[in-house]
């Protein structure tokens, strides 16, 4: 039986002849899978028509915290409900005009965060121009975020969504709301919004933490029902997040 590195030396020297201003040439068959290769990268790169950020802030929360969760949720948007996202995370800083590039931020961490005045300010101009701001609670979040965000919108609350609100209802119903991925305290799982004139711009689930639904089954073991959940859940937020 031939080696693996046999069987390349094979391919590295055979000829294959393709066609070229009306003559043909002999070529390598290597350049010839290497072409077909990088075009079809490529076309696939070139397809991804929007990217998903992770926002990074300061405070000491880690905010790299459910690593493989945009990803996954990437993968399953495409697939599910006919999106052309970039599965490669991209992360942005809170002030940074970068923001602006993305349509759909996700937050997530277990504890501090502090926005400065100028981040905050920033982040406001983004929400108010379209942007979205989903913030998952990996618990510890919450008394922090609830601060931080009043920063950003003084004059709102966060509300408690109804059961009846678009983001339960796109392409996947949740006609009881949010699902409990990880118990936490026990709490029933909630799912608050920022509505500024008329528009949710930013989702707070609390209690919930669907980010690490998200994540490679390996890393919780969560049963596959909770993360298809988990999943299905993040594609509303999207969908409706590109649609409003």
């Amino acid at each position: 039986m031939k080696s693996l590195q046999d069987s390349l030396k094979t391919v590295k020297f055979a000829l294959v002849m393709i066609p070229f201003n009306k003559k043909w040439f002999w070529i390598s068959a290597v350049a010839v899978f290497t072409g077909v290769a990088f075009i079809a990268a490529s076309k696939q790169q070139a397809s991804y028509s929007v990217k998903l950020a992770r926002l990074k802030y300061n405070g000491g929360g880690d905010w790299y915290s459910s690593r493989t969760a945009l990803k996954n949720l990437a993968v399953f948007c495409n697939r599910n409900i006919g999106t052309g996202i970039d599965p490669e995370e991209q992360q942005v800083d809170a002030g940074s005009p970068d923001i602006f590039n993305y349509s759909f931020v996700f937050m997530t961490g277990h504890g501090n965060v502090i926005f400065t005045d100028a981040e905050a300010n920033n982040l406001r101009n983004y929400l108010t121009s379209g942007g979205f701001l989903h913030i998952c609670d990996n618990y510890g979040l919450d008394k922090y975020i609830r601060k931080e965000m009043k920063k950003v919108f003084p004059e709102l609350q966060f509300v408690e969504l109804p059961f009846s609100h678009p983001v339960y209802n796109q392409s996947y119903s949740f006609p009881t709301g949010l699902i409990k991925v990880h118990e936490h305290d026990g709490k029933p799982a909630q799912g608050f919004g920022l509505i500024h004139e008329g528009r949710l711009v930013c989702f707070y689930d609390y209690q919930c933490d669907l980010g690490n639904g998200w994540e490679d089954a390996e890393v919780y073991n969560d049963p596959e029902t909770i993360r298809a959940k988990a999943l299905q859940m993040g594609a509303n937020l999207i969908q409706y997040s590109f649609n409003n």
